[in-house]
């Protein structure tokens, strides 16, 4: 039944939509949209001057999966969320047969932040992030980019554009265009361990 239920889940995905929750509510809805933003794995990327001296002073190390579920419950601590119990739930399923992921940023061994996504073919599908220590997200962002490059691959989906994203270099496109590169990233199997 979880296999059948993470196979559907991925399909979903892989055709370009992504789950939430309605509300704080109980209830997953698949959701897609006109224009989806991408953060850019090329010379577009960009990232705030007055980070670049919390990278130069290693203030932070990095990890994948070294703490998962402390990235989800990071992820849905807000005001409003919609990441439910049941999303909770898929996204550690989704981590136990290598689908889900977090990307951390620790500072000794408090987690300082991180980002959640989803990896299918050479495409990252961000889904959330979040931070504890100052600068904790921002730096797990930029280490992130450069995993993403030097394992060669061709997608980082932000889902939505905001101006926090924006600062990165964030773009977005059209739905149509969005559905041709993650179609051409699906071929291209990569992984981010």
């Amino acid at each position: 039944m979880i296999e059948d239920s993470i196979n559907s889940i991925i399909q979903g995905y892989a055709q370009g939509y992504f789950l939430m929750a309605n509300d704080e509510e109980d209830s997953l809805g698949w959701y897609s949209s006109y224009q989806r933003t991408l953060i850019p794995l090329d010379e577009r990327f960009r990232y705030p001057r007055s980070l670049r001296r919390a990278i130069n002073q290693n203030r932070f190390t990095v990890a994948v999966n070294r703490d998962f579920e402390a990235v989800v419950k990071g992820c849905a601590a807000r005001e409003t969320t919609w990441i439910s119990e049941e999303l909770k739930q898929i996204y550690k399923n989704l981590n136990k047969v290598g689908y889900a992921y977090s990307f951390e940023t620790w500072q000794g061994d408090e987690l300082a932040g991180g980002i959640l996504g989803i990896v299918i073919g050479s495409a990252f599908i961000g889904e959330s992030m979040f931070y504890n220590i100052p600068e904790g997200s921002k730096v797990a962002m930029v280490k992130l980019v450069e995993r993403l490059r030097k394992r060669k691959f061709v997608l980082f989906d932000a889902q939505m554009n905001n101006p926090h994203l924006e600062r990165f270099g964030a773009y977005s496109i059209s739905d149509k265009k969005y559905k041709a590169l993650l179609k051409y990233a699906l071929s291209h199997g990569r992984s981010l361990i």
